[in-house]
């Protein structure tokens, strides 16, 4: 679950990661009184939406007066921002974050995040801060620089010294950065983040540290624990059919193919995809309907699926361990009936009741195409759907 940079803020100042003032606005004029609030004689105008390259895509702008304030405001609010992460349909933005401007002297980078190669939390950082991280991988790495963490000490007093020193920061400012490094990993740990990013991070000709930015994802597996972080959420950032398919627990990422999956288990749902691109297909979605579903659910997933206009046709692919075979036939069976399917189903079963499961569907009437195999279903599905 991702949430907005203000929201990332209030949650970072409690942790001791020090911000600029700042306040949300929804409109041009709430913008203009929130920067008379805030003082000062300089603001940044920041549209507040799910993807990095605001600035880039004319998202994020400065202001010398309340009234440029809230021009920029006007112009950025309602518009469709563009980056190089929202694809080129963009997003619509719905606020702007106001806040007060800086003396900055240098940026910087740093991030906590998951690493699975060593299966530890690691702190990441670099001297080259306001850049996309990746560029930074790719054409300069050895300014990158990254500890691993042990869960059972947390990030280490030596250890944020150490990269405050190797990153460039002066000596003189080197206790702040270490302060600044721990709340951000104390933050990441508290609240179940899968990511909790700072870029970039700016020492101010003050003297000051301060995170200008502030990206933080969330582990969705954690958010029971986090009722807190749950009301964050933005519907208006989401994809429909996703909070649709979050309504009945169903894994679902919506994709730009023409084939709809519906499988159970992660992966054997990525292997579905990997097969349909093998044989020359595109999948339209990734859906993971788990080991416990039910009639109802297969049918809401079957819904979500032609509620994509570019799906041709339907990939079932079922093993059953937990789920039995002739449970998931009796929800297929029921789901063709209720909505109508006028695409073609190709339906692959193995496992637990499958030789029921499949007298179920031979004897329903409907237009369904068995599969003998994962192969089978795949080569069905992807000549369906080219017509």
């Amino acid at each position: 679950m991702n949430i907005h940079e203000f929201q990332a803020k209030e949650i970072l100042r409690k942790f001791g990661v020090a911000t600029l003032k700042g306040q949300v606005a929804n409109t041009a004029a709430e913008a203009k009184a929130a920067a008379q609030q805030i003082g000062g004689a300089l603001w940044v105008v920041k549209a507040q939406i799910h993807a990095g390259g605001r600035g880039k895509g004319g998202g994020v702008k400065i202001a010398k007066s309340l009234d440029e304030v809230q021009t920029l405001a006007d112009k950025i609010l309602g518009m469709t921002l563009v980056t190089h992460q929202t694809g080129p349909e963009g997003k619509k933005v719905h606020r702007v974050f106001i806040e007060q401007g800086c003396n900055i002297e240098k940026e910087y980078y740093v991030a906590c995040l998951v690493d699975r190669a060593t299966g530890r939390v690691a702190m990441m950082a670099s001297s080259e801060g306001g850049m996309d991280i990746e560029e930074v991988a790719a054409h300069k790495p050895e300014a990158i620089v990254k500890v691993d963490i042990d869960p059972t000490v947390g990030l280490a007093a030596f250890q944020a010294r150490q990269l405050a020193f190797k990153i460039g920061i002066k000596p003189e400012l080197v206790n702040k950065a270490t302060k600044f490094f721990v709340g951000l990993y104390n933050a990441f740990i508290a609240t179940d983040c899968s990511i909790a990013e700072i870029n970039p991070l700016v020492v101010t000709k003050e003297g000051d540290i301060l995170a200008l930015d502030a990206k933080m994802n969330f582990d969705s597996n954690a958010l029971y624990r986090h009722p807190e972080v749950v009301e964050l959420r933005d519907l208006n950032e989401e994809e429909p059919t996703e909070i649709e398919a979050s309504k009945y627990d169903l894994a679902f990422i919506k994709l730009d193919g023409t084939i709809g999956c519906l499988v159970n288990g992660a992966g054997l749902a990525m292997s579905t995809l990997d097969i349909i691109k093998l044989h020359g297909g595109s999948p339209a979605n990734f859906l993971d309907v788990g080991g416990g579903a039910n009639k109802e659910k297969v049918t809401a997933a079957f819904k979500i699926i032609l509620k994509d206009p570019n799906v041709k046709a339907i990939m079932v692919n079922i093993f059953g361990g937990i789920m039995k075979c002739d449970v998931i036939a009796d929800g297929v069976i029921a789901a063709s009936k209720e909505v109508g399917l006028k695409v073609p189903l190709i339906v692959r079963l193995e496992g637990t009741n499958v030789e029921l499961g499949k007298k179920m569907l031979k004897e329903s009437g409907l237009n369904i195409t068995p599969a003998e195999n994962l192969t089978d279903a795949a080569k069905k599905a992807v000549a369906a759907a080219k017509g």
